[in-house]
């Protein structure tokens, strides 16, 4: 019994003593951000593009095909991609800093 207790105790300090593995999350970031570093809700292409300069891509506009599904357009800065309708900011999605990072998948192209 005693033998076991020890090789218990053994095993219990070796798995304490093993190195922590966390993965670095994308919302970890995002929240970091001071709210002035993203395009806000509702703003303008115009408004924008004046705050934060030329996209460094402008990606195929998605949707359209009726009435009820809205052309969504897509600018992608090095930090992030604002998703547009009408002219107007509906959401800006952090994009990954590394490989390593967890976040969301690359747009569709």
């Amino acid at each position: 019994m005693k033998r076991y207790l020890s090789a218990l105790a053994m095993l219990a300090t070796l798995a304490a003593a093993t190195p922590v593995l966390a993965d670095t999350l994308l919302v970890d970031r995002a929240r970091e951000k001071p709210a002035g570093a993203l395009p806000a809700r509702g703003q303008s292409m115009q408004q924008v593009q004046a705050q934060f300069g030329a996209p460094s891509e402008q990606l195929q506009p998605r949707g359209g095909q009726k009435r009820q599904w809205p052309t969504i357009n897509r600018w992608v800065y090095p930090q992030f991609t604002v998703y547009f309708e009408k002219q107007k900011v509906i959401n800006v999605v952090a994009n990954q800093a590394d490989p390593n990072e967890i976040g969301p998948k690359p747009p569709i192209r």
